[in-house]
């Protein structure tokens, strides 16, 4: 786990914060495991963690005026010392806007700022502390910081509203850290903080100008291969040295099983579109794509391109098959990852703590599997389907925007997957009261729902496309949680719609679209932390500001049709130069997911019934026990219950035991008391701590 952290100080002199540390409440000296102190007091900046040199970039002007780049970014120096200069006169967008995915912080004077990413991949988090302000780009060392708590409303929003960010806000689940939202840029002055946009927010009286289907989609071709060719050209990565031969192992697999990656640039390959677009751009841009040379079969020649064969479910052969012929490509050497039962979700719920809950926590182990047999710069397609994909309540901006010509085909085809001719006349009106309903109102019919339990949706694609089509729906978990935490989910929700400058800004299909990339954005960080192995990175090109940016200016009319983001990857790989892709690539296949979460629920529902007999969530007030196990015995005996509830049911009861079994803290000079949650969970019988 890699993260950045600094403070403010409300004045320079303070005898309570300096380079080497800060003074705690009992005089020690505080200063974060593990750091490398990037410049010194008054407003100090650490980089904590296995941070390679490459990725950790100090620019300075003069003694006052510097930047600090960390992660993967594409910028030069000069690019970098321009942006500085941009950004002390107030410009941040600047910041954002090269090739990579990284964090940018930089120092004016006593100014301070520090720039999210627009996916929400790469969160800033901040608390008070000492007189000013401490910030990271990770909640937990500030939870440890401030000996924070658990904020229990905050927990009762992810499980009851995950998707809706009114109901969440700027919380954690640690009670006074505080985090930025995806788009925003925390700026600090002499201890003082406020969080500045630095996107154009879209009006919701004026329609956006219509765009050329043709350019954008260039211009998404553009921003994707100027990501993968940001990851190429960075310094490559040799992992540790292999300490020796194994008997009846080759060097690939003594590798997997010592937990070490391939030297070199590798990328998932399972067959779906978003995967097989990067394998094929990293593979066909100049250079060496794959493994340095001197390491390995093929070293300097070829990308590894690395697919997972699910030994205990079916139904992905179509998948595996067009996995292998793009694997035909001679730039690519092909490594099938097999996995049994030891690897279905739930099978595993051992690991390291994470620094937030998310629902990849119960997958960890299956996505483990794969990656130990990747390289030490690995691409994945994770994003590529909120970034591309059309969520079904644009159908309602269309109506917004007198476009309604281009619901026809969206809609055909729902009526085509459900066999009836009411499917077009029941979209359109539902699509048709979203457009004409306030989002303070879409806000007050959630809470009702929660606060009176109504969470009956219709089944199949177009009950779900239905249920979309709200400002705002209740999560899978809602129906598990007691009415306490629904009520306070509830009041959080009713005061959301009381404060100001609160609300979307954008029409609700686009904000229902952002949410559901924040959403994936975070989990996607948890399964990076929960997941990891030793020297290798995960890297996202979707999720890159540049792409996301891209992505959003494609035409609403283009991405709601079927099938369109598997024709916007196919323009690109065309535009790059890539052809020649197998038959039936890009076509969807949800099922096999479900069915890996039922089967691995079947093995595992005795371990899970045993990790709720007596769980944290309950002593929390958030769920009773009894009512978990019933569900849990229900949902493995093939009843129709929400598996995604389960999971995020499980998931936060496995992240709350990894959390108070933890020992240490992310800080040196500290007594024993000073981390996150240091009292545990008290049984809590009375209304919810508001955390809001």
């Amino acid at each position: 786990m890699r993260w950045l952290v600094g403070w403010s100080s409300a004045a320079a002199g303070t005898d309570r914060i300096g380079s080497a540390g800060a003074t705690g409440y009992d005089g020690e000296t505080v200063q974060p495991v593990g750091s490398q102190l990037l410049w010194g007091d008054p407003d100090p900046l650490w980089a904590v963690g296995d941070w390679r040199p490459d990725e950790v970039r100090v620019v300075q002007a003069d003694a006052g005026t510097r930047i600090a780049v960390l992660g993967t970014c594409g910028a030069s120096d000069e690019q970098l010392r321009v942006g500085l200069f941009a950004a002390r006169g107030g410009a941040l967008r600047h910041l954002t806007a090269w090739p990579g995915s990284y964090t940018a912080v930089v120092q004016v004077g006593r100014r301070v700022t520090v720039c999210g990413d627009l996916a929400g991949a790469r969160p800033v988090f901040h608390t008070p502390w000492a007189g000013g302000t401490a910030y990271a780009t990770a909640a937990l060392p500030l939870a440890d910081l401030v000996e924070a708590n658990l904020d229990f409303g905050h927990l009762a929003a992810l499980l009851a509203a995950p998707d809706v960010p009114a109901a969440l806000h700027d919380s954690t689940p640690y009670d006074g850290v505080r985090r930025i939202p995806p788009g925003h840029a925390l700026i600090l002055r002499a201890g003082a903080r406020e969080v500045a946009g630095y996107e154009p927010v879209a009006s919701l009286a004026v329609a956006a100008p219509p765009a050329d289907p043709d350019s954008a989609v260039d211009a998404v071709r553009d921003a994707l291969v100027e990501a993968v060719r940001a990851r190429l050209s960075a310094p490559r990565h040799v992992p540790d040295i292999d300490p020796g031969p194994v008997p009846g192992m080759g060097p690939t697999e003594r590798r997997a099983a010592r937990g070490m990656p391939v030297p070199g640039v590798g990328a998932d390959l399972s067959g779906g579109p978003a995967s097989g677009t990067l394998a094929l751009l990293a593979a066909g841009l100049p250079g060496n794509p794959g493994t340095l040379l001197g390491h390995g079969a093929g070293a300097g020649e070829r990308l590894l391109a690395v697919t997972f064969n699910d030994l205990a479910v079916g139904g992905r052969e179509a998948e595996l098959e067009r996995a292998g012929t793009l694997a035909a490509n001679p730039r690519l050497r092909h490594v099938v990852v097999t996995g049994g039962e030891d690897v279905l979700p739930y099978a595993d719920l051992d690991g390291p703590l994470t620094d937030e809950p998310g629902p990849s926590l119960i997958t960890a182990a299956r996505h483990r599997a794969r990656l130990a047999s990747g390289s030490a710069d690995h691409f994945t397609g994770y994003g590529a389907r909120q970034v591309l994909d059309a969520h079904p309540a644009r159908l309602a901006d269309l109506l917004m925007d007198r476009k309604r010509r281009h619901l026809v085909r969206p809609v055909a085809a729902l009526a085509r997957a459900d066999g009836s001719v009411m499917v077009p006349a029941r979209v359109y009106g539902a699509a048709r009261r979203l457009a004409r309903t306030p989002y303070r109102a879409g806000l007050e019919g959630l809470a009702e729902r929660l606060l009176h339990r109504r969470f009956d949706e219709p089944p199949g694609a177009v009950g779900a496309s239905l249920a979309a089509l709200t400002w705002a729906g209740p999560g899978p978990a809602a129906r598990w949680l007691t009415g306490e935490a629904l009520a306070e989910v509830s009041v959080r929700l009713q005061g959301s719609t009381t404060r100001s400058a609160i609300g979307p800004g954008q029409r609700p299909g686009d904000h229902r679209a952002r949410a559901a990339l924040a959403r994936h954005a975070a989990d996607l960080r948890v399964l990076e932390q929960a997941a990891e192995i030793r020297s290798q990175r995960l890297h996202a090109p979707f999720l890159d500001n540049q792409v996301v940016r891209a992505c959003r200016a494609l035409p609403e009319a283009l991405r709601v049709q079927p099938g369109a983001r598997a024709a916007i990857l196919r323009t690109v790989l065309e535009g790059a130069g890539v052809g020649g892709l197998p038959p039936g690539w890009g076509a969807p296949s949800h099922a096999p997911a479900a069915v890996a979460a039922r089967a691995g629920l079947r093995v595992a529902v005795d371990d899970l019934v045993d990790l709720f007999a007596t769980p944290l969530l309950a002593q929390a007030g958030l769920v009773e026990a009894r009512v978990v196990r019933k569900a849990l015995r229900a949902a493995a005996q093939g009843e129709p219950l929400p598996l995604d509830g389960l999971a995020d049911l499980v998931s936060l009861e496995t992240w709350l035991r990894r959390l108070l079994a933890r020992r240490g803290t992310c800080w040196t000079g500290t007594p024993a008391r000073a981390r996150a949650v240091p009292a545990g969970i008290a049984p809590r019988r009375s209304a919810l701590a508001s955390g809001g």
